[in-house]
Protein backbone atom coordinates (compact mmCIF):
# COMPACT_ATOMS: atom_id res chain seq x y z
CA UNK A 1 0.00 0.00 0.00
CA UNK A 2 0.94 3.38 -1.10
CA UNK A 3 0.95 5.51 1.94
CA UNK A 4 -0.30 8.53 0.98
CA UNK A 5 -0.44 10.57 4.68
CA UNK A 6 1.51 13.77 3.88
CA UNK A 7 0.22 17.17 3.26
CA UNK A 8 3.02 17.67 0.30
CA UNK A 9 0.99 14.63 -1.45
CA UNK A 10 -1.26 16.81 -2.72
CA UNK A 11 0.76 19.45 -4.33
CA UNK A 12 2.73 19.99 -7.25
CA UNK A 13 4.85 17.04 -8.67
CA UNK A 14 4.23 14.67 -6.23
CA UNK A 15 0.46 15.14 -6.82
CA UNK A 16 1.43 14.33 -10.08
CA UNK A 17 3.05 11.18 -9.56
CA UNK A 18 0.24 10.16 -7.43
CA UNK A 19 -2.03 10.78 -10.41
CA UNK A 20 0.36 8.69 -12.56
CA UNK A 21 -0.08 5.56 -9.72
CA UNK A 22 -3.69 5.66 -9.22
CA UNK A 23 -4.97 6.95 -12.66
CA UNK A 24 -7.55 10.40 -12.84
CA UNK A 25 -10.57 10.82 -11.11
CA UNK A 26 -12.69 9.20 -14.04
CA UNK A 27 -10.14 6.45 -14.81
CA UNK A 28 -10.59 5.46 -11.34
CA UNK A 29 -14.28 5.26 -10.87
CA UNK A 30 -16.08 1.71 -12.04
CA UNK A 31 -19.17 2.32 -14.39
CA UNK A 32 -21.78 4.40 -13.51
CA UNK A 33 -25.35 2.28 -13.72
CA UNK A 34 -27.30 3.14 -16.16
CA UNK A 35 -30.54 3.46 -13.73
CA UNK A 36 -31.00 3.55 -10.16
CA UNK A 37 -33.01 1.17 -7.83
CA UNK A 38 -33.61 4.67 -6.01
CA UNK A 39 -32.67 8.41 -5.39
CA UNK A 40 -32.24 11.38 -3.14
CA UNK A 41 -31.62 14.80 -2.79
CA UNK A 42 -29.03 13.92 -0.23
CA UNK A 43 -27.44 10.89 1.17
CA UNK A 44 -25.21 10.82 4.37
CA UNK A 45 -23.01 7.57 5.46
CA UNK A 46 -22.84 6.74 9.02
CA UNK A 47 -25.12 7.30 12.06
CA UNK A 48 -22.44 9.35 14.44
CA UNK A 49 -22.51 12.98 16.30
CA UNK A 50 -21.45 14.15 12.42
CA UNK A 51 -23.90 12.33 10.18
CA UNK A 52 -27.13 12.72 12.31
CA UNK A 53 -26.37 16.54 12.27
CA UNK A 54 -25.35 16.74 8.68
CA UNK A 55 -28.77 14.88 7.81
CA UNK A 56 -30.95 17.36 10.32
CA UNK A 57 -28.95 20.43 8.27
CA UNK A 58 -29.76 18.55 4.68
CA UNK A 59 -33.27 18.34 5.62
CA UNK A 60 -33.67 21.71 7.23
CA UNK A 61 -32.22 23.19 4.00
CA UNK A 62 -35.13 21.37 2.39
CA UNK A 63 -33.28 18.24 0.83
CA UNK A 64 -34.79 14.87 0.23
CA UNK A 65 -32.13 13.04 2.69
CA UNK A 66 -31.53 9.41 4.37
CA UNK A 67 -29.07 8.47 6.36
CA UNK A 68 -27.03 4.93 6.35
CA UNK A 69 -25.67 2.99 8.86
CA UNK A 70 -24.21 -0.38 8.41
CA UNK A 71 -24.33 -1.64 11.30
CA UNK A 72 -27.59 -3.12 12.82
CA UNK A 73 -27.74 -0.45 15.73
CA UNK A 74 -27.67 3.33 14.98
CA UNK A 75 -25.17 5.28 16.78
CA UNK A 76 -21.67 4.08 15.66
CA UNK A 77 -18.62 5.10 18.60
CA UNK A 78 -20.80 8.25 19.18
CA UNK A 79 -23.66 6.38 21.10
CA UNK A 80 -21.17 4.43 23.48
CA UNK A 81 -18.93 7.96 23.67
CA UNK A 82 -18.17 9.29 27.07
CA UNK A 83 -21.07 12.27 26.26
CA UNK A 84 -18.10 14.82 27.45
CA UNK A 85 -18.45 18.19 24.94
CA UNK A 86 -16.08 21.36 25.09
CA UNK A 87 -18.33 24.23 25.35
CA UNK A 88 -16.23 27.25 26.01
CA UNK A 89 -18.20 30.15 27.59
CA UNK A 90 -21.08 28.18 28.62
CA UNK A 91 -23.08 28.27 32.00
CA UNK A 92 -21.17 25.95 33.78
CA UNK A 93 -17.87 27.67 33.24
CA UNK A 94 -19.29 31.03 34.33
CA UNK A 95 -20.69 29.60 37.58
CA UNK A 96 -17.62 28.24 38.64
CA UNK A 97 -15.41 31.38 37.55
CA UNK A 98 -13.35 29.87 34.66
CA UNK A 99 -11.67 32.29 32.36
CA UNK A 100 -11.74 31.32 28.67
CA UNK A 101 -11.92 32.25 25.33
CA UNK A 102 -12.37 30.81 21.60
CA UNK A 103 -8.61 32.19 21.16
CA UNK A 104 -7.25 30.04 24.12
CA UNK A 105 -8.94 26.44 23.09
CA UNK A 106 -7.31 27.22 19.48
CA UNK A 107 -4.18 27.53 21.07
CA UNK A 108 -4.42 24.15 22.97
CA UNK A 109 -5.70 22.56 20.16
CA UNK A 110 -2.88 23.86 17.57
CA UNK A 111 -0.38 23.08 20.10
CA UNK A 112 -1.38 19.53 20.95
CA UNK A 113 -1.52 18.63 17.10
CA UNK A 114 2.00 19.61 16.88
CA UNK A 115 0.42 22.08 14.89
CA UNK A 116 -0.41 19.66 11.88
CA UNK A 117 -3.95 21.02 12.27
CA UNK A 118 -5.60 23.23 9.67
CA UNK A 119 -5.23 26.84 11.42
CA UNK A 120 -8.91 27.87 9.93
CA UNK A 121 -10.55 24.79 10.16
CA UNK A 122 -9.47 24.84 14.23
CA UNK A 123 -10.48 28.31 14.57
CA UNK A 124 -13.55 27.69 13.39
CA UNK A 125 -14.11 24.76 15.50
CA UNK A 126 -13.23 27.17 18.67
CA UNK A 127 -15.12 29.75 17.92
CA UNK A 128 -18.44 27.83 17.59
CA UNK A 129 -18.02 25.99 20.77
CA UNK A 130 -20.28 27.99 22.26
CA UNK A 131 -23.14 28.33 19.67
CA UNK A 132 -22.70 24.31 18.96
CA UNK A 133 -23.23 23.60 22.85
CA UNK A 134 -26.54 26.11 22.25
CA UNK A 135 -28.04 24.59 19.44
CA UNK A 136 -27.00 21.14 20.92
CA UNK A 137 -29.41 22.73 24.21
CA UNK A 138 -32.30 25.01 22.55
CA UNK A 139 -32.83 22.63 19.00
CA UNK A 140 -32.11 19.36 19.85
CA UNK A 141 -33.20 19.40 24.22
CA UNK A 142 -30.06 17.58 25.00
CA UNK A 143 -29.42 17.92 28.58
CA UNK A 144 -26.64 18.38 30.78
CA UNK A 145 -25.01 18.59 34.18
CA UNK A 146 -25.46 22.32 34.90
CA UNK A 147 -23.50 21.92 37.71
CA UNK A 148 -19.88 20.06 36.55
CA UNK A 149 -17.34 21.37 34.35
CA UNK A 150 -14.50 19.24 33.77
CA UNK A 151 -10.46 19.56 32.55
CA UNK A 152 -9.00 16.80 30.36
CA UNK A 153 -5.47 16.52 29.31
CA UNK A 154 -4.03 19.56 27.46
CA UNK A 155 -6.79 22.08 27.77
CA UNK A 156 -5.29 25.08 29.51
CA UNK A 157 -9.24 25.36 31.81
CA UNK A 158 -11.21 23.17 32.80
CA UNK A 159 -14.02 23.85 29.71
CA UNK A 160 -16.15 20.33 28.95
CA UNK A 161 -19.67 19.85 30.18
CA UNK A 162 -21.19 16.24 30.73
CA UNK A 163 -24.42 14.94 28.71
CA UNK A 164 -26.68 14.28 32.12
CA UNK A 165 -26.76 10.65 31.18
CA UNK A 166 -23.29 10.75 31.33
CA UNK A 167 -22.94 9.46 27.63
CA UNK A 168 -23.00 10.12 23.89
CA UNK A 169 -25.86 8.52 23.90
CA UNK A 170 -27.26 11.43 25.30
CA UNK A 171 -27.04 13.50 22.49
CA UNK A 172 -27.51 10.48 19.78
CA UNK A 173 -30.77 9.82 21.17
CA UNK A 174 -31.45 13.59 20.60
CA UNK A 175 -30.68 13.72 17.39
CA UNK A 176 -32.59 10.43 16.11
CA UNK A 177 -35.07 11.97 17.70
CA UNK A 178 -35.02 14.78 15.68
CA UNK A 179 -34.66 13.04 12.37
CA UNK A 180 -38.08 10.98 13.24
CA UNK A 181 -39.77 14.30 13.27
CA UNK A 182 -38.37 15.17 10.13
CA UNK A 183 -39.52 12.14 8.44
CA UNK A 184 -35.35 11.54 7.68
CA UNK A 185 -34.75 7.59 7.87
CA UNK A 186 -31.81 6.44 9.06
CA UNK A 187 -31.94 2.71 7.70
CA UNK A 188 -29.80 0.24 9.33
CA UNK A 189 -27.88 -2.84 8.29
CA UNK A 190 -27.13 -0.71 4.64
CA UNK A 191 -23.45 -1.19 3.77
CA UNK A 192 -22.12 0.96 1.06
CA UNK A 193 -19.36 -0.67 -0.87
CA UNK A 194 -19.21 1.30 -4.49
CA UNK A 195 -19.02 5.16 -4.92
CA UNK A 196 -19.76 5.72 -8.52
CA UNK A 197 -18.18 9.04 -9.79
CA UNK A 198 -19.20 10.07 -13.80
CA UNK A 199 -16.79 11.28 -16.74
CA UNK A 200 -16.54 14.73 -15.31
CA UNK A 201 -15.46 13.32 -11.68
CA UNK A 202 -18.58 14.33 -10.15
CA UNK A 203 -20.03 11.94 -7.14
CA UNK A 204 -23.66 10.73 -8.63
CA UNK A 205 -24.16 7.77 -6.75
CA UNK A 206 -23.26 4.45 -4.88
CA UNK A 207 -23.31 0.45 -4.68
CA UNK A 208 -25.10 -0.88 -1.52
CA UNK A 209 -26.24 -4.36 0.25
CA UNK A 210 -29.03 -3.55 1.94
CA UNK A 211 -29.91 -5.99 4.50
CA UNK A 212 -25.97 -6.75 5.31
CA UNK A 213 -24.84 -8.82 8.05
CA UNK A 214 -21.80 -7.36 9.84
CA UNK A 215 -19.11 -8.47 9.18
CA UNK A 216 -20.36 -11.06 6.85
CA UNK A 217 -18.88 -10.31 3.71
CA UNK A 218 -21.52 -10.59 0.26
CA UNK A 219 -24.08 -10.22 2.51
CA UNK A 220 -27.51 -8.21 1.97
CA UNK A 221 -28.91 -7.52 -1.55
CA UNK A 222 -27.40 -5.07 -3.72
CA UNK A 223 -28.84 -2.21 -4.53
CA UNK A 224 -27.93 1.41 -6.71
CA UNK A 225 -28.86 4.87 -5.08
CA UNK A 226 -28.75 8.16 -7.26
CA UNK A 227 -27.36 11.33 -5.20
CA UNK A 228 -28.78 14.45 -7.06
CA UNK A 229 -27.32 16.58 -4.69
CA UNK A 230 -24.16 15.34 -2.27
CA UNK A 231 -23.14 12.08 -0.67
CA UNK A 232 -21.89 13.21 2.76
CA UNK A 233 -19.16 11.03 4.40
CA UNK A 234 -19.47 10.26 8.36
CA UNK A 235 -18.37 6.66 7.93
CA UNK A 236 -15.77 7.43 11.10
CA UNK A 237 -12.45 5.93 11.85
CA UNK A 238 -10.78 2.23 11.97
CA UNK A 239 -9.45 1.57 15.05
CA UNK A 240 -11.21 -2.17 14.92
CA UNK A 241 -9.41 -2.75 11.56
CA UNK A 242 -6.50 -4.62 12.74
CA UNK A 243 -4.95 -4.89 9.21
CA UNK A 244 -5.39 -1.33 8.20
CA UNK A 245 -4.27 -0.07 10.91
CA UNK A 246 -0.79 -2.02 11.40
CA UNK A 247 -0.41 -0.57 7.85
CA UNK A 248 -0.67 2.88 8.73
CA UNK A 249 1.06 2.22 12.87
CA UNK A 250 3.48 -1.17 12.72
CA UNK A 251 2.99 -0.69 16.72
CA UNK A 252 -1.02 -1.33 16.98
CA UNK A 253 -1.06 -4.84 16.86
CA UNK A 254 -4.20 -7.37 17.27
CA UNK A 255 -3.09 -7.99 21.32
CA UNK A 256 -4.59 -3.82 21.95
CA UNK A 257 -7.77 -3.58 22.46
CA UNK A 258 -10.28 -0.48 21.17
CA UNK A 259 -12.58 1.70 23.20
CA UNK A 260 -14.27 1.39 19.35
CA UNK A 261 -17.57 -0.62 18.77
CA UNK A 262 -16.79 -3.29 16.03
CA UNK A 263 -17.94 -1.41 12.64
CA UNK A 264 -14.99 0.45 13.17
CA UNK A 265 -13.45 -1.04 10.01
CA UNK A 266 -11.80 0.47 7.28
CA UNK A 267 -13.69 -0.35 3.61
CA UNK A 268 -14.44 3.50 2.76
CA UNK A 269 -11.15 4.28 4.03
CA UNK A 270 -9.75 2.42 1.13
CA UNK A 271 -12.67 3.09 -1.39
CA UNK A 272 -12.20 6.53 -0.97
CA UNK A 273 -8.74 6.05 -1.89
CA UNK A 274 -9.44 4.08 -4.94
CA UNK A 275 -12.18 7.06 -6.34
CA UNK A 276 -9.08 9.44 -6.00
CA UNK A 277 -10.19 11.04 -2.78
CA UNK A 278 -7.00 12.83 -0.70
CA UNK A 279 -6.19 11.68 2.58
CA UNK A 280 -3.20 13.05 4.99
CA UNK A 281 -2.21 11.72 8.77
CA UNK A 282 -3.81 8.35 8.70
CA UNK A 283 -1.05 7.02 10.33
CA UNK A 284 -1.38 9.18 13.43
CA UNK A 285 -3.59 7.10 15.53
CA UNK A 286 -4.50 8.00 19.13
CA UNK A 287 -4.37 5.56 21.84
CA UNK A 288 -6.36 6.77 25.33
CA UNK A 289 -4.29 5.93 28.36
CA UNK A 290 -6.75 5.95 30.96
CA UNK A 291 -8.95 2.86 30.14
CA UNK A 292 -9.20 -0.86 32.41
CA UNK A 293 -7.97 -3.68 31.39
CA UNK A 294 -10.39 -5.40 33.42
CA UNK A 295 -13.27 -3.59 31.00
CA UNK A 296 -13.39 -4.17 27.47
CA UNK A 297 -13.69 -1.55 24.87
CA UNK A 298 -13.96 1.89 26.30
CA UNK A 299 -16.08 0.41 29.66
CA UNK A 300 -16.36 2.81 32.26
CA UNK A 301 -13.40 2.69 34.25
CA UNK A 302 -11.81 5.42 32.40
CA UNK A 303 -14.47 8.03 34.06
CA UNK A 304 -12.37 7.57 37.31
CA UNK A 305 -8.99 7.16 36.36
CA UNK A 306 -9.34 10.96 33.87
CA UNK A 307 -12.23 12.98 35.49
CA UNK A 308 -11.47 11.95 38.94
CA UNK A 309 -7.42 10.86 39.68
CA UNK A 310 -5.69 13.18 36.56
CA UNK A 311 -7.95 15.78 37.20
CA UNK A 312 -8.32 15.49 41.19
CA UNK A 313 -5.57 12.87 41.49
CA UNK A 314 -1.95 11.64 40.86
CA UNK A 315 -1.06 8.87 38.59
CA UNK A 316 1.83 6.64 39.60
CA UNK A 317 3.62 3.78 38.31
CA UNK A 318 4.18 0.47 40.80
CA UNK A 319 7.78 1.68 41.32
CA UNK A 320 5.66 4.25 43.38
CA UNK A 321 6.30 7.10 41.19
CA UNK A 322 4.38 9.36 39.53
CA UNK A 323 5.81 9.44 35.39
CA UNK A 324 3.94 11.83 33.65
CA UNK A 325 1.39 15.51 33.89
CA UNK A 326 -1.38 13.40 34.69
CA UNK A 327 -3.38 16.59 32.62
CA UNK A 328 -0.69 16.13 29.33
CA UNK A 329 -2.19 15.43 26.54
CA UNK A 330 -3.69 11.51 25.50
CA UNK A 331 -0.92 10.84 23.26
CA UNK A 332 1.54 12.11 25.68
CA UNK A 333 0.07 10.12 28.51
CA UNK A 334 -0.32 6.85 26.53
CA UNK A 335 3.06 6.36 25.15
CA UNK A 336 4.38 6.97 28.90
CA UNK A 337 2.34 4.40 30.51
CA UNK A 338 3.35 2.05 27.14
CA UNK A 339 6.77 3.24 28.22
CA UNK A 340 6.54 2.43 32.12
CA UNK A 341 4.54 -1.60 30.57
CA UNK A 342 7.82 -1.79 28.94
CA UNK A 343 9.88 -1.63 32.04
CA UNK A 344 7.59 -4.29 33.99
CA UNK A 345 5.47 -1.72 35.69
CA UNK A 346 1.61 -0.79 35.59
CA UNK A 347 0.33 2.47 35.85
CA UNK A 348 -2.54 3.30 39.14
CA UNK A 349 -4.58 6.41 39.01
CA UNK A 350 -5.36 7.05 43.02
CA UNK A 351 -7.42 9.90 44.63
CA UNK A 352 -9.09 10.21 47.86
CA UNK A 353 -12.73 10.86 49.06
CA UNK A 354 -12.59 14.57 49.32
CA UNK A 355 -11.10 15.36 45.82
CA UNK A 356 -14.08 13.10 44.18
CA UNK A 357 -16.55 15.55 44.91
CA UNK A 358 -16.81 17.22 41.73
CA UNK A 359 -16.58 13.68 40.13
CA UNK A 360 -19.63 12.71 42.21
CA UNK A 361 -21.29 15.33 41.12
CA UNK A 362 -20.32 15.37 37.54
CA UNK A 363 -21.18 11.44 37.49
CA UNK A 364 -23.86 10.49 39.85
CA UNK A 365 -23.61 6.76 41.30
CA UNK A 366 -20.81 6.04 38.96
CA UNK A 367 -17.94 5.05 41.37
CA UNK A 368 -20.31 2.64 43.14
CA UNK A 369 -21.05 1.12 39.99
CA UNK A 370 -17.21 0.58 39.49
CA UNK A 371 -16.61 -0.28 43.24
CA UNK A 372 -19.05 -3.27 42.63
CA UNK A 373 -17.71 -4.41 39.31
CA UNK A 374 -14.11 -4.32 40.70
CA UNK A 375 -12.68 -2.05 38.39
CA UNK A 376 -12.20 0.61 41.15
CA UNK A 377 -10.74 -0.35 44.56
CA UNK A 378 -11.48 1.36 47.69
CA UNK A 379 -8.98 1.18 50.14
CA UNK A 380 -8.56 2.50 53.95
CA UNK A 381 -4.79 3.86 53.86
CA UNK A 382 -2.11 4.48 51.23
CA UNK A 383 0.16 1.82 52.08
CA UNK A 384 -3.00 -0.82 51.24
CA UNK A 385 -3.02 0.55 48.32
CA UNK A 386 0.79 0.14 48.03
CA UNK A 387 0.46 -3.32 49.28
CA UNK A 388 -2.18 -4.38 47.37
CA UNK A 389 -0.39 -3.20 43.82
CA UNK A 390 3.11 -4.55 45.47
CA UNK A 391 4.41 -0.88 45.76
CA UNK A 392 6.88 0.27 48.12
CA UNK A 393 5.08 1.80 50.48
CA UNK A 394 7.71 4.43 51.42
CA UNK A 395 8.11 5.53 48.12
CA UNK A 396 4.77 5.96 47.61
CA UNK A 397 4.14 7.90 50.68
CA UNK A 398 6.96 10.64 49.61
CA UNK A 399 5.76 10.84 46.25
CA UNK A 400 2.26 11.74 47.57
CA UNK A 401 3.96 14.34 50.20
CA UNK A 402 5.40 15.86 47.14
CA UNK A 403 2.50 16.33 45.19
CA UNK A 404 0.86 17.80 47.70
CA UNK A 405 3.17 20.08 48.68
CA UNK A 406 2.79 21.33 44.59
CA UNK A 407 -0.89 21.19 45.56
CA UNK A 408 -0.52 23.67 47.93
CA UNK A 409 2.19 25.78 46.03
CA UNK A 410 -0.27 25.43 43.24
CA UNK A 411 2.87 24.59 41.04
CA UNK A 412 4.19 21.23 39.91
CA UNK A 413 8.42 21.86 39.55
CA UNK A 414 8.36 17.96 38.78
CA UNK A 415 5.93 17.81 35.82
CA UNK A 416 4.31 21.15 35.35
CA UNK A 417 1.28 20.23 35.59
CA UNK A 418 -1.88 22.81 35.91
CA UNK A 419 -3.36 22.58 39.00
CA UNK A 420 -7.18 22.34 39.10
CA UNK A 421 -8.62 25.49 41.60
CA UNK A 422 -10.48 22.91 43.41
CA UNK A 423 -8.52 20.18 43.74
CA UNK A 424 -7.20 20.13 48.34
CA UNK A 425 -4.75 17.63 49.06
CA UNK A 426 -4.63 13.81 49.23
CA UNK A 427 -4.71 13.52 53.18
CA UNK A 428 -7.31 11.49 54.32
CA UNK A 429 -9.08 8.36 53.35
CA UNK A 430 -11.09 6.39 51.96
CA UNK A 431 -8.54 5.64 48.94
CA UNK A 432 -9.48 4.90 45.56
CA UNK A 433 -7.60 3.16 43.19
CA UNK A 434 -7.64 1.50 39.55
CA UNK A 435 -5.02 0.34 37.02
CA UNK A 436 -4.62 2.06 33.48
CA UNK A 437 -3.61 0.95 30.32
CA UNK A 438 -3.53 2.07 26.83
CA UNK A 439 -6.26 0.99 24.27
CA UNK A 440 -6.71 2.62 20.50
CA UNK A 441 -9.23 4.81 20.25
CA UNK A 442 -9.24 7.73 17.86
CA UNK A 443 -8.42 8.47 13.88
CA UNK A 444 -6.80 12.04 13.80
CA UNK A 445 -6.03 12.15 10.01
CA UNK A 446 -8.44 11.15 7.13
CA UNK A 447 -9.54 12.81 4.17
CA UNK A 448 -9.33 16.63 3.25
CA UNK A 449 -11.53 18.59 3.12
CA UNK A 450 -12.05 21.97 2.64
CA UNK A 451 -14.43 24.82 4.80
CA UNK A 452 -17.20 24.04 3.49
CA UNK A 453 -16.31 20.17 4.32
CA UNK A 454 -15.89 19.40 0.57
CA UNK A 455 -13.32 16.69 0.18
CA UNK A 456 -10.47 17.21 -2.10
CA UNK A 457 -9.24 14.96 -5.16
CA UNK A 458 -5.61 13.93 -4.80
CA UNK A 459 -5.17 14.49 -8.46
CA UNK A 460 -5.70 18.17 -8.69
CA UNK A 461 -6.35 19.23 -5.28
CA UNK A 462 -9.53 20.83 -5.83
CA UNK A 463 -12.85 19.44 -4.47
CA UNK A 464 -14.74 16.34 -5.74
CA UNK A 465 -17.77 17.73 -6.91
CA UNK A 466 -20.88 16.33 -4.77
CA UNK A 467 -18.92 14.60 -1.97
CA UNK A 468 -18.94 16.25 1.33
CA UNK A 469 -16.86 14.46 4.62
CA UNK A 470 -17.23 15.42 8.55
CA UNK A 471 -15.95 13.84 11.53
CA UNK A 472 -13.52 10.90 12.23
CA UNK A 473 -13.04 10.37 8.65
CA UNK A 474 -11.59 13.75 8.07
CA UNK A 475 -8.16 15.22 9.07
CA UNK A 476 -7.31 19.36 9.47
CA UNK A 477 -9.12 19.60 12.80
CA UNK A 478 -6.44 17.93 15.45
CA UNK A 479 -3.24 17.43 13.98
CA UNK A 480 -1.48 14.93 15.70
CA UNK A 481 -3.06 14.53 19.00
CA UNK A 482 -7.29 15.10 19.41
CA UNK A 483 -7.51 16.99 22.96
CA UNK A 484 -10.30 15.15 25.01
CA UNK A 485 -13.68 16.48 25.04
CA UNK A 486 -13.26 18.17 20.96
CA UNK A 487 -14.80 15.07 19.16
CA UNK A 488 -17.99 15.77 19.77
CA UNK A 489 -17.58 19.64 19.16
CA UNK A 490 -15.91 19.24 15.61
CA UNK A 491 -18.39 16.16 14.74
CA UNK A 492 -21.42 18.46 15.27
CA UNK A 493 -19.79 22.03 13.84
CA UNK A 494 -18.90 20.21 10.82
CA UNK A 495 -21.36 17.55 10.46
CA UNK A 496 -23.91 20.66 10.10
CA UNK A 497 -21.90 22.59 7.38
CA UNK A 498 -21.24 19.16 5.25
CA UNK A 499 -25.36 18.95 5.58
CA UNK A 500 -25.96 22.63 4.68
CA UNK A 501 -23.28 22.75 1.83
CA UNK A 502 -24.34 18.88 0.42
CA UNK A 503 -28.43 20.31 0.48
CA UNK A 504 -27.85 23.24 -1.79
CA UNK A 505 -24.71 21.62 -4.42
Amino acid sequence: MLDLNRRSLIKGSVAAGVTALFGTAAQASTKVPAKWDETHDVVVIGSGFAGLAAAIEAKKAGADTVVLEKMPTAGGNSIINGGILTATGCPQQLKHGIKDSPELLASDMLAAGLYMNQPEKVKLVAKSALSNYEWTVKELGVEYNLEAIGQEGGHSVPRYVFTKNGSGSGIVTKELEKLKKMGVPVRLRCYVERIFRDDSGRVVGIQVRDGYRFPKAGSGKVKTIGVKKGLVLCYGGFSRDVDYRMMQDPKLVAKLDSTNQPGATAELWRETSRIGCAQVQNDWIQCTPWNSPKEKGMGLGWTFSQSGAAEFGLWVNTAGKRFVDELANRKVRADAIMVEQNKGLRAVAICTEANLKSYNVARPGMLKKLLESGVVKQYKTLADIAADYKMPADVLAKTVETFNKAVKDRKDPEFNRIMNPEQVPLVDGPWYAAEMSPKVHHCMGGLVTDMQCRVMDISTSKPVPGLFAAGEATSGVHGAVRLGSCAILDCLVNGRIAGQEAAKA
